[in-house]
């Protein structure tokens, strides 16, 4: 299959439910694509016909390759007998990327050659791996593997260069906006030395961002190239060369089974325009040529053979149903460590202090378009007592209460005996007469124990206070494209990543500060003052943990709860943390409402 249509689709990609397409089924469906090699929208070229070379790399791995035409090539592996296919074939600055399959063998190979320096790398690729995944789990057969290898072509008389492609650090943190023509757009941001964090503005209607393990080789000063596995959703891959003189440019290829089980096989081209580049943050001296997949100072051995570091979080967390949730939440429901005096949990060890200026005050919250009428009184610094418009009966809570700038406050606790078991997060601007309620329940469509959330924007009635009747705070995309580092505790540091209005990625450190394994959710933004942010993410078929914060940028801090419940019951926590702000991406324009065709 080529491209395909550039209709878009409506189910994000990790709540598709693909098909466990069988290893017979993916040979079946490869076969005409072995034969014939990749489809393209440009023209393939011809720059190959009629030449033979072979290829020696740096693990040992061999291709000799015969060019009959500009669309057959026999090829022999490792002094093998030649094996016969198709290929395509698509220059680039001073080179050029191919592709072929080794029929009936469930495997490629994707190349770049230097035709100035003859250096090669070489991205082997296969289905049906077998690969163990811990916990007698294996991946999918359809999750397309890769290996490279670094080499050149041999040269009779010809001394083997010193210095070939390697691995790279060096175009981690910038971003570009690619248009293919096959008519597909992306943002792709590359963020991380082993991740990739991607927008579809094409193939899908809400924008949300996505993660895939990747890889980054430096060819020159000037061109790298990028190979990514769509890992925990299609398994679909895509290598291509890119070239960063004057326009960004791109070529390359894309291989594996899209959300409908079809086989896409084709070679593309690409401009693409910068969007931005935030810091990188590890020493001067690390330039990435190790990756994260290098040996181990325990093991000093090599992985095994397509093995890297993948962020599989859907595996770690077994689906409850709803009175499953429930069940356990009776057992043990928990806010903020059960006593005033617990010790602050990993994620809020850089505490905002609580604040007591709430206590002897009375107010009732009241939100629009049917949401919530709450009555609240507080007392003591730690509690605090409400009741919903019609209730006759206080609720005592256990409370926690910040102050996030002058006269705005936001505090959190459960609400008591719900089922399902719910919180609320709630902002008060006594300035200007304004609240807004993120209420968050366990269980969704999906899964029981998975978080969900809905926002009420609204007033405060008080003594006092003469509140808006028509100004509210409001959702907003002043966030979007910005990215801060969030230190919890001297050991634990991620950053966060508005990639787009609805989502938000977060990447893991590693020893040296390298951006490391990254992920992704929906999310959701608020302006409640200048400089002064709500948000709240939920990983949705991951983990389940759920994080509603509140961000001021005016003395770069992050407080807020985490939310989560399981087999072992129902917590809410306190997040706390001190950020910087480490650059920012152009990425406002490509968002919103579109004309379509």
């Amino acid at each position: 299959m080529g491209a395909g249509t550039n209709m878009s689709m409506n189910t994000p990609m990790h709540r598709v439910k693909y098909t466990n397409v069988t290893k017979d089924q993916i040979g079946q469906k490869l076969k005409a694509a072995e034969s014939a090699g990749p489809t393209s929208v440009s023209a393939l070229s011809d720059v190959l016909s009629g030449k033979a070379f072979k290829v020696v790399t740096n693990k040992g791995l061999t291709l000799d390759y015969q060019f009959r035409d500009k669309n057959r090539l026999t090829v022999s592996e490792n002094g093998g007998p030649g094996i016969q296919a198709g290929y395509g074939a698509l220059p680039i600055r001073h080179g050029v990327v191919f592709s072929h399959m080794i029929p009936g063998a469930q495997k490629g190979y994707n190349v770049y050659v230097d035709l100035e320096t003859d250096l090669v790398t070489v991205f082997e690729v296969w289905f049906s791996s077998g690969m163990s995944i811990g916990r007698d789990l294996i991946v999918e057969d359809r999750e397309v593997q890769r290996e490279f290898h670094f080499g050149y072509i041999e040269t009779a008389g010809k001394k083997p260069p010193e210095e070939l492609h390697h691995l790279t650090n060096r175009i981690e943190g910038k971003g570009i906006h690619w248009k293919q023509d096959t008519g597909i757009e992306t943002l792709e941001l590359y963020i991380s030395v082993a991740s990739l964090n991607f927008v579809e503005l094409t193939r899908h209607t809400d924008y949300l961002s996505f993660c895939s393990p990747s890889d980054y080789v430096m060819l020159n000063a000037t061109m790298f190239i990028h190979s990514r596995s769509e890992a925990e959703f299609s398994g679909i891959y895509t290598m291509y060369v890119l070239d960063l003189f004057g326009t960004p440019a791109q070529a390359g290829v894309r291989l594996g089974f899209n959300e409908k089980d079809e086989l896409e096989y084709y070679m593309f081209r690409g401009e693409g325009e910068i969007v931005g580049q935030i810091a990188a943050l590890e020493p001067f001296n690390v330039h990435g040529r190790d990756g994260m997949g290098a040996p181990t100072a325990k093991t000093q051995e090599a992985p095994e053979k397509g093995r890297r570091s993948v962020y599989r979080p859907g595996r770690d967390v077994p689906s409850m149903t709803d009175e499953e949730v429930h069940e356990a939440a009776l057992k043990r429901t928990v806010a903020f460590g059960g006593s005033v005096d617990a010790p602050p949990p990993s994620m809020a060890r850089n505490p905002m202090p609580s604040t007591d200026k709430l206590i002897g005050k009375e107010f009732t919250l009241r939100y629009d378009r049917g949401g919530p009428v709450r009555h609240y009184r507080f007392r003591e610094q730690y509690k605090l007592s409400y009741r919903d418009d019609g209730e006759t009966r206080w609720h005592e809570a256990d409370c926690r209460v910040f102050e996030g700038d002058t006269d705005l406050f936001w505090f959190t606790h459960f609400l008591i005996d719900s089922k399902p078991r719910a919180c609320v997060q709630v902002a008060v601007d006594f300035t200007n007469g304004l609240t807004t309620c993120i209420n968050s329940r366990m269980g969704t469509p999906y899964y029981g124990n998975e978080a969900t959330y809905d926002a009420f924007f609204g007033v405060i009635e008080m003594d006092g206070i003469n509140p808006p009747k028509y100004v509210r705070h409001e959702y907003t995309c002043d966030l979007v494209g910005h990215a801060f580092s969030c230190s919890y505790s001297d050991q634990l540091t991620s950053m966060q990543l508005w990639p787009s209005p609805h989502s938000i990625s977060w990447t893991i450190f590693t020893e040296n500060q390298t951006r490391g394994s990254q992920w992704s959710s929906p999310a959701m933004m608020i302006k409640l003052r200048p400089m002064i942010y709500m948000f709240a993410q939920s990983e949705e078929a991951g983990t389940t943990y759920q994080m509603v914060g509140f961000y001021n940028l005016r003395i770069m801090r992050i407080f807020g709860v985490e939310f989560i419940g399981g087999a072992r019951g129902v917590n809410l926590s306190l997040v706390s943390g001190i950020c910087r702000h480490i650059g920012k991406f152009d990425l406002v324009k490509f968002y919103g409402p579109k004309m379509r065709s």
